[in-house]
């Protein structure tokens, strides 16, 4: 083995999550307990039988604790091992000491790779590979025998270390799914939350600046703030239930989608006039391009809203061609200075990126800020599964 694998399971942690001793344990306890009786009893060539059936129920008690201490249970198991053998050369009796129940030492042979850490599985193998080849070089039996008996001897722990490996690979991919849902889920919450906060900052604004001269234009700015602020906080519970559910298997509600873009460029005030223009087949988009096309919309408003100063109108076009699904948003507003990209247009474009498509954003060619992006539309045989318009 090359120097840093060693080095690598040397450090290796105990896997998380160890079970601890339950109705198995105590039942494979009682099934081991009960070959050593009927061995014993019904058996009738059996040397020291007394020490044999001791030897072995000593066994079968040390595996109450080859989970939590595989390496302390090994070395007894395969120590006691040991002295049975170097005794019984000693006292040279004609047939083998012990009983064939013994073979619940197997069972800690699996456990050690499979719940010990590199440090214990390092230590445990050398005592098992030194016991193992000093009994198979004291049986008096042909190599082949003797090489089969070393290879049935360690046999459970190869099938422990894949166990291992396949429960720590489907952690891993448990992990990397949760990582891909806490990416979606901030980039849902700052949508939502970017874009209606924006909303209720420009219309805190336009009533401030007319409560002096028209307090009903500032009555109403302040009831948009809170219709918008009530939306917000409904989107938000709607998210947190959602995951609530998922968590109990239940269906997270559908997100916002082409439907809900209406609705959307409703915004509060006249500060901003949206054109809204959707043309082709757009009531059969698959739930994760739907959402997508909405969340462009909605973050380049926000932009808008936020950035472009003296912008009046916001042009949105969703085409949809036969393969792609084309959307462009366009401002007529001017920004001041260079500034950067921020959360909103990374995450939109790491989603597009996600569904195979592209989005580029950058000054307009005459004036203002455009946003354009191309996502492909699902196959024909997969529109079947996405959600109708609302």
């Amino acid at each position: 083995m090359p120097r840093d694998d060693l080095r690598t399971l040397w450090s290796e942690p105990r896997p998380p999550h160890v079970p601890g001793r339950g109705r198995r344990d105590w039942a494979l306890l009682a099934a081991g307990l009960g070959g050593v009786v009927l061995e014993a009893t019904l058996r009738e060539n059996v040397v020291w039988r007394p020490v044999a059936a001791g030897f072995t129920a000593w066994l079968c008690v040390l595996l109450l604790w080859r989970r939590t201490r595989p390496l302390a249970m090994v070395t007894l198991a395969f120590g006691s091992v040991l002295l049975l053998q170097v005794a019984s050369l000693v006292a040279a009796p004609r047939e083998s000491v012990g009983l064939d129940t013994g073979l619940v030492v197997l069972v800690l042979v699996y456990a050690l790779p499979r719940w010990g850490s590199g440090r214990e599985i390092v230590l445990g193998g050398v005592v098992i590979l030194a016991v193992g080849a000093l009994c198979v070089a004291m049986y008096d039996a042909p190599a082949v025998e003797k090489a089969v008996g070393l290879v049935f001897l360690l046999l459970p722990g190869v099938v422990g270390a894949a166990v291992r490996f396949r429960a720590t690979a489907r952690e891993r991919q448990l992990e990397q799914v949760r990582s891909r849902e806490r990416e979606q889920l901030a980039r849902e919450l700052h949508d939502t939350v970017a874009h209606h906060v924006s909303a209720m900052v420009i219309t805190a604004q336009a009533g401030r600046v007319l409560a002096g001269t028209d307090p009903s234009a500032a009555v109403e700015a302040l009831e948009g703030v809170e219709e918008e602020g009530a939306r917000t906080l409904e989107e938000m519970r709607a998210m947190v239930a959602a995951l609530r559910d998922r968590g109990a298997g239940a269906e997270p509600a559908p997100p916002a989608g082409v439907a809900d873009l209406e609705r959307l460029v409703r915004t509060p005030g006249d500060r901003l006039k949206v054109d809204l223009g959707l043309d082709g087949e757009l009531d059969s988009l698959p739930p994760a391009v739907d959402t997508a096309v909405y969340r462009i919309v909605q973050e380049s408003m926000t932009n808008a809203l936020r950035h472009a100063v003296d912008a009046t109108e916001l042009v949105v076009r969703i085409v949809a061609e036969r393969h792609t699904i084309r959307v462009s948003v366009r401002d007529n507003g001017r920004r001041t200075g260079r500034g950067r990209d921020g959360y909103g247009l990374t995450g939109l474009r790491e989603r597009a990126a996600l569904l195979g498509g592209t989005l580029r954003a950058g000054p307009g060619a005459d004036h203002g800020w455009q946003v354009e992006a191309e996502l492909p539309r699902a196959r024909s045989g997969n529109r079947g599964h996405s959600r109708p318009r609302r």
